[in-house]
């Protein structure tokens, strides 16, 4: 533990840099270690550290982790050490040149994020010193990809450049259709429709809906009838390979302003499935969109009326407690 530091720095374009070495997924110092970072003494960082758990600030069962150590006398001691959250709440309360400067980065950070909604170190990305982090960034970068709202508006903002394209074109809304179908074929062996009708199940958790991601878990009828919703996880993953090919293909044809066709987007899409080795849809599929509907929309009701069976249940378990308590 004894190489842990945090490095705050400014760079010859007078930038607030803060490197933070981890280890283990966080990092741990020392109060030694912190008095070192903020150039101040041992006994204000204690009393900084008691201040910010007497306002419960932090936990300290949280924040504090208890390491041996190897001291220069050669003999072993328990030291507590602090983690990144510590660290952070130090950096704007302790009043020196170094917590200056890392209140500069931080606040530059946080309306970074309040502006665009994330925040990114980019080089140490570029520099591979995180690639576990750099795998979970572009597993949510394709996740976003992946949601219908996203997607169909990219697909949309790319095909408007096609010499062929008319919005109020039945052709235009047909191809939208076929593009969805392609491709949730080519991940299921299933349609729309199909996924909709055959995985529809109010004997199953979320009425079958493996891939429903709502934190509130409020279904509508909505998201019912939502194909993707209920693809499995190995499904959603080869989908979002798929999406950012085809995307990237569109974008660069789009770039170089290649003048294209609304049937040569479905033949490029029908190459990349191809080449993925994944099966081309030939027909629309033996369930119709209607079927799909009706099946779900009953599946649905269920759903509700079971809802209200259980809040039925609980209010009246809510009104016995309530009249036990008034004997």
């Amino acid at each position: 533990m004894n190489n842990q530091n945090i490095l705050i720095y400014e760079n010859q374009n007078g930038n607030i840099k803060v490197d933070v070495r981890f280890e283990d997924d966080s990092i741990w110092l020392s109060q030694k270690q912190l008095a070192e970072v903020f150039g101040k003494s041992v006994k204000t960082i204690n009393e900084h550290i008691v201040n910010i758990f007497q306002e419960e600030e932090l936990d300290k069962n949280s924040v504090i982790r208890n390491y041996r150590i190897t001291a220069n006398d050669g003999k072993n001691y328990d030291v507590l050490h602090y983690n990144l959250d510590m660290i952070i709440a130090l950096g704007f309360r302790v009043r020196s040149n170094t917590g200056t400067k890392f209140r500069i980065w931080a606040n530059k950070k946080l309306k970074e994020y309040i502006t665009k909604g994330f925040v990114l170190d980019d080089d140490r990305f570029k520099n591979g010193n995180q690639m576990s982090y750099f795998d979970e960034l572009q597993n949510r970068l394709r996740e976003i990809r992946l949601s219908e709202k996203f997607f169909y508006q990219k697909i949309k903002d790319i095909y408007m450049t096609s010499i062929d394209y008319n919005p109020k074109d039945e052709k235009t809304i047909e191809f939208f259709k076929i593009v969805q179908n392609k491709l949730l074929w080519a991940v299921s062996s299933q349609t729309a429709a199909e996924l909709v009708h055959n995985r529809v199940d109010i004997t199953k958790p979320l009425l079958g809906m493996s891939s429903y991601d709502k934190e509130d878990k409020n279904i509508t009828k909505k998201d019912v009838s939502v194909a993707k919703n209920y693809l499995n996880e190995e499904e959603i993953k080869l989908l979002g390979l798929l999406v950012e090919q085809y995307l990237a293909f569109a974008e660069t044809m789009a770039n170089q302003q290649t003048p294209m066709y609304m049937k040569d987007w479905i033949e490029r899409l029908d190459l990349i499935l191809s080449m993925n080795g994944r099966e081309l849809l030939k027909n629309a599929g033996e369930i119709s969109h209607q079927m799909a509907k009706e099946k779900s929309e009953l599946e649905y009701k269920k759903y509700k009326e079971n809802q209200k069976q259980i809040e039925k249940k609980i209010s009246l378990k809510e009104l016995e407690n309530d009249i036990k308590r008034l004997k």
